[in-house]
């Protein structure tokens, strides 16, 4: 077992036992599956629109080589440059060149996955680039030095007491501050931030391959802001972020919305099209869209799993799954956490060191069964262990002790071989410092149920 996977299996055990944040955490997520409850009962066909939200982005990954050239062409139109990125490195490059060439100090950010997983924050910092988070929710994580919790909640782990406290020691509010009195307090700090800027760095939640367009979903207008005052404006996104049309997002930004926060729409919904234009009053000089590879292709040329990229980033599947809901957003050690992270992870970032993700699951299927665009999530783990033993990257102990497991449960007499006396004390002496040094282990009877059938009826055994 690699350090990643025995690291990933400590914190798990300290999460999982840690009562303040399962108390946290349990009500964070409570609220949230009211809203989302509440949000799902006014969509008329649910799970039509889940279909239809599944083909679409059949169609795209399907034919990406031609969706990702038409928005390139078309926003190319519009005055806008498109960089393309193969790798964190690639990327981190490009933006540092956009940002040295305009002599540039200063950036603020919005809300964007991506940034984080090509670590964006730390690489600017590292330039002397000044690089501020200005959703509410990152600049509380960045001030902490965490990376977000959740793809949608980046604080959802802490409490209000938390927050409030954190403010206090940084900037001098009351103790017990309310959540109103600590939102504006973040915008007395902001504000004057985003007319300072020189760059404003955003994600965005889709590419328009038909107009060559960004649309960007959010609640705080910081979006806005990031993308109004400073004279440049870079948008990364990964490439599989692309839909066929500016009508799709009619299916796409109400489930979004629904499944995210319950929401029928996100407050903010912009779509932008390339810098300010002459007739235009407000918008960057410049703006950049960067397309990120980044392993996608990898998961792109597996045909049982390329499902993964139809994700919308909702963070429905993470809310559902009774895993994350104890083990927390930050044991995963990788940007895209929870049942969708364990998926694309192993192959954006290495199945070797990423392959036990694709086993913390329970398999109960409520990732798939919440999923906007209808992902196999639970599927798409089972064929990521499968392709794990394909590829060798097991350990010996594993695969000796699966194959002796095999042959004894394919035939009875192999099964009952050993009686229950013998199969309680393999269970203690093998499973009891791993599997079960934390529950009670079961007992097994003295004798099988089919070999209590077989004296029963003295039927011969098979």
């Amino acid at each position: 077992m690699g350090a990643t996977a025995e690291e990933f299996l400590v914190k798990s055990e300290e999460k999982a036992f840690d009562a303040d944040h399962r108390r946290i955490i349990n009500f964070n997520i409570d609220r949230y599956n009211t809203a989302v409850s509440r949000g799902l009962s006014r969509v008329i066909n649910l799970d039509n629109a889940k279909k239809k939200g599944h083909v679409l982005k059949w169609k795209v990954m399907e034919n990406l080589d031609k969706f990702l050239p038409e928005f390139e062409a078309n926003f190319q139109k519009r005055g806008g440059k498109v960089i393309w990125a193969n790798d964190v490195e690639e990327a981190q490059r490009e933006i540092l060149n956009i940002i040295k060439k305009a002599n540039a100090k200063t950036v603020v950010k919005s809300k964007s996955m991506v940034t984080e997983e090509i670590h964006l924050n730390e690489f600017l910092e590292s330039n002397q680039i000044e690089s501020l988070e200005t959703d509410l929710g990152e600049y509380i994580v960045q001030l902490l030095g965490q990376k977000p919790y959740h793809i949608i909640t980046p604080a959802m782990h802490l409490s209000k007491e938390d927050i409030a406290k954190l403010f206090h020691e940084k900037f001098g509010t009351p103790i017990d501050a309310t959540p109103e009195q600590i939102t504006l307090k973040a915008r007395e700090l902001l504000r004057k931030k985003y007319v300072q800027a020189d760059v404003g760095i955003t994600g965005a939640n889709f590419l328009l391959a038909d107009t060559g367009s960004i649309a960007i979903s959010e609640n705080e207008g910081n979006a806005r802001l990031c993308t109004t005052f400073p004279k440049i404006h870079i948008a990364i996104v990964g490439i599989e972020k692309i839909i066929p049309s500016i009508t799709d997002l009619d299916l796409f930004w109400p489930m979004l919305s629904t499944h995210g926060t319950g929401q029928n729409l996100t407050v903010y919904n912009s779509i932008l099209s390339g810098p300010r234009q002459s007739n235009e009053t407000d918008g960057p000089d410049e703006m950049y869209v960067v397309l990120l590879d980044n392993g996608r292709t990898n998961l792109l040329a597996k045909k049982d799993q390329r499902q993964g990229l139809y994700c919308i980033r909702c963070g429905a599947c993470l809310n559902g799954c009774p895993i994350y809901k104890n083990i927390g957003g930050h044991t995963y050690a990788t940007t895209y956490s929870g049942p969708i992270g364990s998926i694309i992870t192993p192959h954006t970032r290495g199945m070797e060191d990423f392959k036990h993700l694709s086993y913390a699951s329970s398999l109960c299927g409520k990732c798939t069964e919440v999923c906007p665009v209808k992902i196999d999530i639970h599927k798409m783990l089972l064929l990521n262990r499968r392709d794990a033993v394909k590829e060798n990257l097991v350990t010996n102990k594993e695969r000796w002790g699966w194959a002796i497991w095999k042959k004894g449960m394919l035939k009875r007499k192999l099964t009952d071989f050993f009686g229950g006396g013998m199969k309680n004390f393999l269970l203690k002496t093998f499973f009891k410092r791993t599997w079960g040094h934390l529950r009670e282990m079961p007992k097994v009877a003295d004798k099988s149920f089919s070999k209590q059938w077989q004296e029963m009826n003295n039927t011969p055994e098979e």
